[in-house]
């Protein structure tokens, strides 16, 4: 019971979210690119979807973390690394690269499937090919740095 209401908070989770995108027009990858080319025809509305996210995030995070779990978990699931290094900053550049050239990033991405449109399977096949071949290449370099180590 517990498992079948996880999945239905994350489905309504995934619809708020997959509405919240659509109706902020972040599905529209011109959009985007528009809000990201700052010195062409710039425009800058995306900047109050952003200044929205946080102020709603900014109330309501703290309100969260004041419960000792979450309703449907037995604890929250927080990503314990804390530090930038370089691998952070590295695929932030990318990421960003990858964003403002497509004008997408994954949850929009996503959420444009429904469109049924070449182009976004296009978009959405390339994301995953570059995604398996960065971790290949991340778990390659981890384990040449692991033999480095110990020789």
């Amino acid at each position: 019971m517990i498992q079948t209401l996880r999945l239905a908070a994350a489905l309504a989770a995934g619809m708020v979210f997959g509405l919240g995108l659509s109706v902020a027009q972040m599905i529209d990858p011109a959009k985007i690119i528009n809000f990201l080319n700052v010195f062409g025809q710039w425009d800058p509305s995306l900047a109050f979807v952003m200044g929205g996210g946080l102020v709603v995030n900014a109330i309501l995070t703290p309100l969260i973390f004041k419960r000792a779990h979450p309703l449907w978990a037995d604890y929250f699931r927080l990503p314990a690394k804390t530090e930038i290094d370089r691998r952070i900053v590295l695929g932030g550049i990318i990421f960003g690269i990858g964003w403002g050239l497509a004008g997408y990033c994954p949850g929009p991405m996503i959420t444009s499937l429904s469109f049924a449109d070449s182009s976004i399977v296009t978009i959405i096949v390339a994301y995953l090919i570059g995604t398996w071949l960065t971790k290949q290449a991340l778990a390659r370099i981890d384990r040449r740095t692991t033999q480095l180590a110990r020789a």
